[in-house]
């Protein structure tokens, strides 16, 4: 595309809108940045667009700008957006940051290996990079977490293969994507007020499926996720790859007495299996989090990377903080902090790992029921002690489903809420018990962001810890 003169409306500021501004500038185009908001920080940013030749016009997020020929969008924005109900009428384009990203690559760019999925993506995202890096590739976790995507396709530094998270809302608005492989870890009700049903959300998932030329990677335990490679159109001779916790099939990856084996990338798949690893390789060797391992593993298979690069890639990995992460063992009680359980679904999965357990939980439900969550677990609970704005929804199912667990209901919101919650949840544990924080809700009725969250819980675990030495 020849962009000198193009008129190009980039709508939203911040980690997606600024570079898409810049890069966008810097190829010719006349780029308009609209922003809704109109504060100290976004004119501040506005200031630096303008010195570029960049206009910017600050609370209008509304108004499509005169004579407009394309929309490049922050993955944030509702596809309701006037603008966009504007842009659809004057039959304008609109891409989103990683539709931008594919349409600027060059010749010989490096091949997208893409994640997406409810629960798990960056964790799976950073696993695979850990693999490739071990395969001796230059690659870079990219997309919805590390490097910026817009960065990664046009900056001076090469890249062999490219490790690429994607979130519903950036599939939304990435119609001509085509990874080389891609992966839908899993799906569960999320974001729903954003895409308008659970239809539209699965839908927008299975965009990364499309155009996939070597394997299409799916959950066996989840089969919506096979659903979206069946109803997928993709190059031919690419193949649907399963992952799973049980013993695999032919083209599988799976478990088998405690090791990771591929059926799916070996000569003979139905009568032979290769070793990729042990489960004590991966790090924390809880159930989501092998089968995380599989679907990274199975992307990094599909891209021919040997087995003991696998192998080394995961035992080199190391998790971000704040997803199951161990914060410490006090009187013989472990306290865990998964802060980005952020819903019901990436809960459960936490709560499936530990047993007995003391569960801290609570915040923003979005929407989101407890009922099911509480069900499948209430047999794990020696207590609960809950927090938040949305945290009667949590009791009021736990009375339902576990009406023998003691609660601890926690009515405030100041910055001593979080230790009262951990000292709460000590008194309730015992030796061999495990205290996890896995909300099952965002958490910015009470804090900046999950990442506060978990700082708030490991500092009062570590003051409590202090106070046994």
């Amino acid at each position: 595309m020849n962009w000198h003169g193009k008129r190009v409306t980039v709508a939203g500021l911040g980690v997606s809108g600024i570079p898409a501004a810049r890069v966008l500038r810097e190829l010719g185009a006349e780029v308009t940045v609209v922003n809704d908001g109109d504060d100290e920080r976004a004119r501040a940013q506005a200031a630096e667009l303008e010195k570029l030749g960049i206009t910017v016009r600050l609370g209008d997020g509304a108004t499509l700008p005169a004579a407009t020929e394309l929309i490049v969008t922050a993955p944030g924005w509702r596809p309701d957006k006037p603008l966009f109900t504007a842009a659809a009428a004057a039959g304008v384009e609109i891409w989103g940051d990683v539709e931008l990203a594919w349409r600027l690559r060059g010749p010989g760019a490096a091949p997208w290996l893409a994640v997406t999925g409810t629960n798990g993506k960056t964790t799976t995202v950073r696993m695979l990079a850990s693999i490739l890096a071990a395969a001796g590739l230059r690659t870079a976790a990219v997309g919805n977490i590390g490097v910026s995507l817009l960065d990664a396709v046009t900056g001076e530094e090469t890249y062999d293969v490219l490790a690429v998270e994607l979130s519903s809302y950036q599939l939304h608005w990435a119609p001509s994507l085509r990874a080389h492989s891609a992966a839908v870890l899993n799906l569960a009700p999320d974001h729903l007020d954003w895409h308008g049903s659970m239809e539209a959300y699965v839908a927008d998932k299975g965009r990364i499926y499309e155009g996939n030329r070597v394997a299409c990677v799916y959950n066996a335990a989840d089969p919506a996720t096979e659903d979206l490679v069946r109803a997928a159109d993709v190059e031919e001779g690419c193949r649907a790859i399963g992952f799973t916790l049980a013993t695999p099939g032919p083209s599988q990856l799976g478990v088998v007495d405690g090791i990771l084996v591929d059926r799916a990338f070996v000569e003979n798949r139905r009568e032979q299996a290769q070793e990729l690893a042990q489960i004590s390789d991966v790090n924390p060797p809880v159930p989501h989090n092998i089968a995380n391992a599989l679907a990274a593993a199975a992307l990094a298979r599909a891209f021919g990377v040997e087995p003991a690069a696998v192998r080394d890639g995961l035992r080199a990995f190391r998790p971000d903080p704040h997803r199951i992460e161990q914060v410490a063992d006090i009187g013989g009680v472990t306290y865990i902090d998964d802060s980005k359980a952020t819903n019901t679904h990436a809960a459960e999965a936490s709560l499936a790992a530990y047993d007995p357990i003391v569960w801290i939980a609570g915040g923003l439900a979005k929407g989101a029921t407890f009922d099911e969550l509480v069900a499948a677990s209430a047999r794990r609970l020696r207590g609960a002690v809950l927090i938040g704005a949305d945290r009667a929804l949590i009791r009021e199912a736990l009375a339902r489903h576990a009406p023998e667990v003691p609660v601890v209901d926690l009515d405030r919101t100041d910055t001593g809420a979080m230790s009262a919650a951990v000292r709460e949840a000590a008194r309730l544990a015992q030796p061999g018990d495990t205290v996890l924080m896995a909300p099952a809700c965002a958490s910015m009725d009470m804090f900046a962001n999950y990442n506060k969250r978990g700082e708030a819980f490991a500092d009062a675990v570590r003051a409590l810890a202090a106070e046994h030495v």
